[in-house]
């Protein structure tokens, strides 16, 4: 059975795109778990640790990753250093209360307040990012 769409769960669901901009990236040598602003998650060794606009730190598992961010000048894709995010399209829902969610391959659980944001960018890979965060990093667009 597949996972259900976070549009079809909330009806009062965005469309949202992730601004492309250019990240700080550490590549994992090992396996390990990292803490997160909204709770611990774990990560293998060739995924990517990003650290944000604020400082704050999330790894990105490698074949997300590879489809996902691009080398800037300097760096080699499959090394530490500097990548631009891509464009990318996902679905976004304010929180109304608290939320937690368990992120796929047993990860990790997430927990967002109100005025977090969750959000899906396949099927069953969703995150949570706060507020602040959300609105430096995203933007929502009109859905058609």
């Amino acid at each position: 059975m597949s996972p259900q769409r976070l549009s079809e769960e909330y009806p009062d669901t965005s469309m949202a795109e992730r601004l492309p901009l250019v990240m700080e990236v550490e590549i994992a040598m090992t396996d390990g778990v990292i803490t997160t602003l909204e709770g611990e998650v774990a990560y293998r060794a060739g995924d990517a640790i990003v650290t944000g606009t604020q400082g704050e730190r999330w790894p990105v598992q490698r074949k997300r990753f590879e489809a996902t961010y691009s080398p800037c000048a300097g760096t080699h894709f499959g090394s530490s250093g500097r990548y631009q995010r891509e464009l990318l399209s996902v679905l976004a829902r304010c929180l109304e209360a608290p939320m937690e969610i368990r992120l796929s391959d047993n990860r990790g659980v997430l927990r967002g307040q109100a005025g977090d944001w969750l959000v899906e960018y396949d099927p069953g890979d969703r995150a949570i990012i706060a507020d602040a965060i959300f609105r430096q990093t995203y933007r929502i667009v009109p859905m058609n």
